[in-house]
């Protein structure tokens, strides 16, 4: 037994050298490192007003007002399982394969939604149709007038979850869509609000990775800020 007690000791002694330089002096040095080279970032790029926390670059907002820019639809729950879009406790996507009928059915009703919405025509016959609800028996909200009537084909990030339910940014295609809704609804010229957009586009990162795109709590931002001047 004495004869494998300096191993032992050896053994005991690189496990506490390698908890302290793993466990310890590691985070240390990459938690210090980020908080010194890109502190906002690394603490969730949180966008303050007023002294107040309202939110985070990173992460998509339920927008739903005529006056703001709609971000992506999301698949996220709450903790009882019920859909709660851009839930960030709750990061997920709807895991339907690109075949299933659920997926289609919500791609569809989503086209239309954008559809109605932002003053497109109506689109061509489902591919799949909703079994009859029962218990609908609100009335759906009339459709705005076609605004936009050469526009035919609505971007797949309007109608498409994100693989975590929480992208904060939409394609540019998708945020010039919606430039007629927000400056109608904020008595504002197109031209101005157009402008606003072209001042949020961000290109490629490093110029090759992903598409130029929008944040759209950025772009939001930028259109109180205007409104409150």
């Amino acid at each position: 037994m004495r004869r494998y007690l300096p191993e032992l000791g050896i053994a005991v002694r690189i496990t506490v050298l390698m908890m302290l330089a793993t466990g310890l002096i590691y985070p240390l040095l990459v938690t210090g490192a980020a908080q010194a080279l890109f502190h906002d970032r690394a603490n969730g790029s949180l966008v303050k007003q007023n002294g107040q926390i309202i939110g985070s670059s990173l992460i998509g907002q339920n927008w739903t007002s005529d006056t703001y820019f709609h971000g992506r639809p999301s698949a996220t729950l709450n903790s009882s399982g019920t859909p709660e879009p851009d839930n960030a406790a709750s990061s997920s996507a709807s895991n339907l394969g690109p075949t299933n009928p659920a997926l289609i059915l919500a791609v569809e009703q989503n086209a239309d939604a954008v559809r109605c919405l932002e003053g497109l025509p109506p689109g061509p016959p489902p591919l799949v149709t909703p079994a009859p609800d029962a218990s609908a028996t609100a009335t759906p909200a009339p459709c705005a007038p076609v605004t936009q009537p050469n526009v035919s084909q609505v971007p797949v990030d309007a109608v498409t979850n994100s693989g975590s339910g929480l992208d904060p940014d939409i394609s540019i295609d998708y945020a010039e869509l919606q430039v007629e809704r927000v400056a109608t609804a904020r008595n504002l010229s197109p031209q101005v609000v157009q402008q606003i957009v072209n001042d949020h586009i961000l290109d490629r990162q490093f110029g090759v990775l992903g598409e130029r795109r929008v944040n759209v709590f950025d772009l939001n931002l930028a259109l109180d800020q205007l409104s409150s001047r």
